[in-house]
């Protein structure tokens, strides 16, 4: 990597990002801004702080600038920013935002309410009713092109200015205008529509009186809101009560974070041992909470209970909250609102929609400022060769709107159409079934993407575990030789008395360290090499205890709101066929049910013990003594269980291997298989297990207890005690568990790839799985490294890894979100320069706005076009964000497909949409603009000629109906078949991905081409009116009819020269406006001879200048294919 980047402090722009948690920020801006930090440069190496090593950069290359400010840099563009700064204090001084405070909330009592909250309800739109018509009107006036058009129309209505009739100017610019706000109009009413049957959702809210249902639209903060199973959540809630005995239930957080995983939330102690549901308006409580904040994964308040003595306070964090926008995934909850509306965490998470415009748009629109600046540059010298006589002023504006044809209004018509039928093609194509165009101004993006960012879940990724390998040091077992597992599973728990047996023996192959226990004998006799047989029963048994995963019933889901009733647990029948798992992780779900499938089932499960059935039949107790849950800095999980006939406790463990190589037993297969499946793209759980007595279990329990009631390092206290434990721990077995990529994942990757475009996957999920995913999807090659950029917390950290990572070459970078927000606080420069030199970027555990943020930095420091493509509400910000936004319909859901300019049902689909129409869109309307734009500059070519043959005179060379006919009927047809060209056949587009990076270098419209067409703009317009003029005899009527026919035939052979792919609509279309204008001669007595167009004088002179003029042009083409074609042309022949 290039190692001239520098590494210069930067101080943070608070304007430029938005950081998603105050909290974070001020902890970083506390610790690591001293005031001489800026000043004092960082070590690149800790030796150098040691040796005094001069090895660090002082060059202030990422500091901003100040820039001096004059003249040239207000009539560049500093107006606009001056304007922007303006209108930008403007809003602030008059609409005021309203600040976030902290609240008190009573239960059931929203008009204890100190402030006033705003409404809950769910707005899209763009526009309301007063400012549609002046919104709409601003966002086609912004653009030079259209601004210019009403000036010259404005202009026609002063006579002394007046050229022609008022409905050859307002006529098209009136259909453009009008055709854009029947667009906007029907877009505006389909989100109206979708946001009203979001604030229509009925719910039951909670009063005084019973039950009443409300609108989602007219919850508000303190009301008791109940909502039931696979419903919504319509707002900010605090879980205080469910019909699940355990007091807990699960939530589908999908549209909120990505994640599938069901997340456990758990109600309030104080209000779920109430005994009935009425009892909540029966006691005085109230909730305080912190002002909302963008963090979705922290919350801090606390329950008080006033009317109890002593007061009942209890504090409340991230497991206690509901955020609106999930899904209740069991029983019924009840919950009291903190937050509604554009306070609730989804909502602060979510940008609002802009409007989007494509670089092509962009770049036609400098061109047609360079053309009116050709078009004053040719009036002031008409009026200069006019020796400025008489009121020169009065001729110059003449002459501009004289040459104004120069930049046609068709373009914008033309442009549009062009778009729309880009559209309607995508969506017809029969390859890439299921796929909606949902913004038509922009599939030109579609062929100029440079980075693509994607979401994991769900779009690379069903999201669905498939176990696949268990492997026990000396035989591996894959999914062709698991019944041999059932057959040995069946065999163990049919022999009672063996099994006993076997669990002695394995207790006793583990020699205790503690020689005073009554175990020492027994752990004193020689290791017994176990059988086969009965390692796997205890792999399986160790995966089938060491688990989150809960069996829920679906026959027993209440719905009234009221605890269920404990009778009906005596009868429960653990049957198959209802019964679901519900986990945090889809991993532990994937080996619940492999278990399940080898014979030794889980039937229930609740805080206190679980239960197996085994292949007889046979119920088997488990008490759960204690539970270390899966952290991502421990990376392993852990529980101890006590068996209800033996007595015996066993502590299972399991984890990433990382972590569980040092804690194991020696043995010297665990790296090397770990190595090859990882490989195969699974992922990989290490399990252990150790036998404990009752005398180590409960000196264990005394320490554990203690450090958990220690105030300080409360953490680490812990930490140590449970890590006692972890010590030479008995190696059971090794799995390997598939993530179901999406159909075809790897080959469209690969396609991206080749085609230049560089991918960069930014997940919500934890960094081991964002990195086998990268891997088993070949979003990183085999080949590659892989640079894990370590977790840093303050600029020194920060410079020093920025630094390691900067030596590495060609080496995929996987960092986390916080790690992420550091680099960008005080490095954002030199990290995205860095990293915009990977092949491949890894985000993992990535907000909603950081994945935005990072979208923004990529259009910022690059000025490459960016695309996004997810499927979760999660993605909705990072989608709108992108100069291209693509939504999958999946899972998930459809938020991000609706919020998204194009939605697809599969990924495989972008290869196609990419390389095939996005290629069309972008070539087509390239061509199609050039050429709308030569249509113009001929015959403004013409008419300087004329003037400046007939003395400098004002005066159009064609007038009326004329004009209006040149650029509708008789071109408009044969101009606009160019949308149906194409250059490369759609299998060719696919085979080789590698001619989509010529079109990201914008070759296809520049200013060299640009130029080419000028250039032959002049040579015909000079030809046809030169060739007019020297041919008519004795009446200028002649002169109009030679050259308007010429003209005519001139432009229909140019546009058959363009062409690459002939469609039988393009002949259509030029006999048909050749057969229109031939036609309508009989017509056009005001304006030609029909006595003269009919003599074969007339036939040979247009013939004469038609072949001049375009003669040259088809030899130039001719030998252009023969001596230099393009890349593509050698590729079809």
């Amino acid at each position: 990597m290039a190692d001239s980047i520098p590494l210069n402090p930067v101080r943070k722009n608070p304007t430029k990002i938005a950081y998603y948690n105050a909290a974070k920020r001020y902890r970083y801006s506390l610790e690591d801004e001293p005031t001489n930090l800026d000043e004092m440069p960082l070590m690149m190496s800790e030796e150098g702080f040691e040796n005094d090593e001069s090895d660090y950069h002082t060059l202030p290359r990422a500091r901003v600038h100040q820039r001096q400010r004059g003249l040239g840099w207000f009539i560049i563009g500093g107006w606009k920013i001056l304007c922007g700064s303006c209108c930008e204090c403007l809003t602030r001084t008059c609409w005021r935002k309203k600040e976030l405070k902290a609240r008190t909330v009573w239960l059931g009592h929203p008009e204890k309410c100190e402030e006033k909250y705003p409404k809950n309800g769910i707005k899209n739109q763009k526009y309301n009713f007063f400012t549609f018509v002046p919104g709409v009107l601003y966002q086609q006036f912004k653009f030079f092109l259209n601004l210019y058009f009403l000036v010259v129309a404005c202009s026609q209505f002063v006579p002394a200015l007046k050229i022609g009739y008022l409905y050859t100017y307002w006529a098209p610019l009136g259909f453009v205008l009008a055709v854009t706000m029947v667009r906007e109009a029907v877009d505006e009413v389909r989100r109206y529509q979708r946001d009203k049957e979001m604030n229509s959702q009925l719910y039951n809210k909670l009063t005084v009186r019973g039950k009443v249902q409300v609108k989602s639209s007219d919850i508000q903060v303190g009301d008791l809101i109940i909502v039931e199973k696979n419903q919504r959540i319509p707002a900010d809630m605090i879980f205080l009560r469910t019909s699940e005995k355990a007091g807990s239930c699960f939530i589908r957080t999908d549209q909120l974070d990505g994640e599938t995983d069901w997340k456990l939330k758990v109600a309030v102690v104080c209000t779920q041992r109430l005994p009935a549901l009425g009892d909540l308006f029966s006691i005085k409580a109230y909730v305080y909470a912190q002002k909302p904040q963008l963090d979705i994964h922290s919350f801090e308040g606390n329950f008080t209970r006033e009317d109890s003595d002593p007061q009942i306070h209890e504090s409340l964090s991230i497991e206690n909250t509901l955020w609106a926008s999930t899904v209740v995934a069991s029983g019924t909850v009840i919950g009291v609102v903190i937050y509604s509306g554009k306070e609730t965490r989804s909502v602060l998470n979510t940008s609002s929609p802009k409007n989007k415009v494509g670089l092509l748009d962009l770049e036609l629109n400098r061109l047609t400022k360079a053309l009116f600046l050709a078009q004053v540059v040719l009036a002031v010298v008409m009026v200069a060769l006019q020796g400025f006589v008489g009121p020169w002023f009065r001729n110059l504006f003449r002459f501009i709107v004289l040459f104004s044809y120069i930049i046609p209004i068709s373009l914008r018509v033309n442009l549009d159409m062009g778009k729309s039928s880009y559209g309607w093609m995508i969506m017809k194509d029969e390859n890439i079934p299921g796929t909606v165009v949902r913004t038509s101004t922009i599939p030109e993006e579609l062929g100029r993407l440079v980075y693509l960012l994607t979401d994991k879940t769900g779009t690379l990724t069903q999201n669905e575990m498939i176990f696949k390998r268990l492997h026990l040091g000396t035989v591996s077992y894959g999914t062709d030789t698991m019944d041999e597992i059932q057959s040995h599973i069946v065999q163990s728990y049919a022999q009672p008395s063996s099994q006993t047996q076997q669990s002695n023996g394995s207790t006793s192959s583990t020699p205790s360290r503690k020689p005073q226990l009554p175990a020492a004998p027994k752990s004193a006799a020689p290791k017994i090499r176990k059988s086969v047989s009965s390692r796997i029963h205890e792999a399986v048994k160790a995966l089938a205890l060491c688990h989150n995963v809960t069996p829920v019933y679906e026959s027993h889901a209440s719905v009234n709101g009221e605890a269920e009733s404990t009778s009906a647990e005596a009868d429960q029948d653990f049957s198959d066929e209802n019964r679901n798992y519900q986990a945090s992780s889809p991993d532990e779900v994937a080996l619940v049910r492999w278990t399940e499938s080898v014979g030794l089932t889980l039937v229930n499960r609740d805080l206190t013990s679980l239960q197996l059935k085994t292949p007889a039949g046979q119920i088997l107790t488990y008490y759960i003594l204690q539970i270390f849950p899966f952290t991502s800095e421990s990376k392993r999980m852990g529980v101890i269980v006590r068996e209800e006939t033996t007595g015996d406790i066993t502590f299972y463990m399991k984890g990433a291997d990382v972590a569980m190589a040092s804690i194991v037993q020696y043995n010297d297969w665990l790296e090397e298989e770990c190595g090859n499946m990882a490989r195969e793209g699974l992922r990989t759980l290490v399990v252990a297990k150790k036998s404990l007595s009752e005398e180590q279990y409960t000196d264990f329990e005394n320490r554990y207890n203690q450090a958990k009631l220690s105030i300080h390092d409360r953490a680490l206290k812990v930490s140590a005690v449970v890590e006692s434990l972890e010590r030479e721990l008995e190696l059971l077995c090794l799995t390997g568990v598939e993530d179901q990529l999406q159909p075809d994942v790897r080959p469209t990757l690969e396609l991206l790839r080749n085609a230049g475009i560089k991918i960069w996957m930014l997940t919500g999920d934890k960094l081991e799985t964002a990195t086998c995913i990268a891997k088993s999807s070949h979003l990183v090659s085999r080949s590659q490294d892989i640079h894990v950029f370590r977790q840093v917390s303050n600029r020194g950290e920060a410079h020093l890894e920025l630094n390691a990572f900067r030596r590495k070459h060609d080496c995929a970078l996987v960092i986390s979100g916080d790690s992420l927000e550091v680099c960008l606080c005080y490095y954002e420069h030199e990290f995205v320069e860095l990293a915009c030199q990977c092949p491949a970027v890894v985000c993992c555990r990535c907000s909603p706005t950081q994945k935005a943020q990072i979208v923004h930095l990529l259009k910022q420091h690059t000025d490459n076009r960016t695309c996004a493509i997810g499927d979760g509400g999660n993605d909705v910000s990072m989608i709108q964000a992108a100069d291209c936004g693509i939504g999958i319909e999946g899972k998930e859901g459809k938020q991000a497909s609706l919020a998204a300019d194009f939605s697809i049902t599969q990924f495989k689909h972008i290869g196609r949409l990419l390389m095939v129409h996005g290629r069309n869109s972008y070539k087509r309307s390239a061509a199609l603009g050039q050429f709308v734009m030569h249509r113009g500059m001929i015959i403004s070519t013409m008419q300087a000629v004329f003037s400046s043959v007939f003395y400098f005179a004002s005066v159009p060379l064609y007038q009326g109906f004329l004009m209006v006919g040149y650029s509708t009927i008789y071109t408009m047809f044969p101009v606009f078949s160019l949308v149906l060209d194409q250059d490369v056949k759609p299998e060719m587009a696919l085979l080789y991905p590698e001619l989509y990076k010529d079109l990201t270098k914008g070759r296809s419209l520049s200013f060299k081409t640009f130029l080419i067409w000028v250039l032959i703009s002049i040579y015909q317009g000079g030809i046809l009116m030169y060739g007019a003029l020297l041919l008519f005899e004795s009446e200028f009527v002649h002169v109009v009819a030679i050259s308007f026919t010429a003209l005519i035939l001139t432009e229909l052979l140019m546009v058959a020269l363009n062409i690459r792919t002939w469609h039988w609509l393009m002949v259509l279309a030029e006999f048909l406006s050749l057969g229109c204008y031939v036609a309508s001669l009989a017509f056009l007595n005001e304006y030609f001879d029909l006595a003269f167009i009919t003599t074969p004088a007339f036939l040979w002179k247009v013939s004469a200048m038609t072949v001049i003029s375009c003669l040259p042009l088809y030899i130039i083409k001719y030998l252009k294919r023969k001596f230099s074609p393009p890349s593509y042309s050698k590729l079809s022949s």
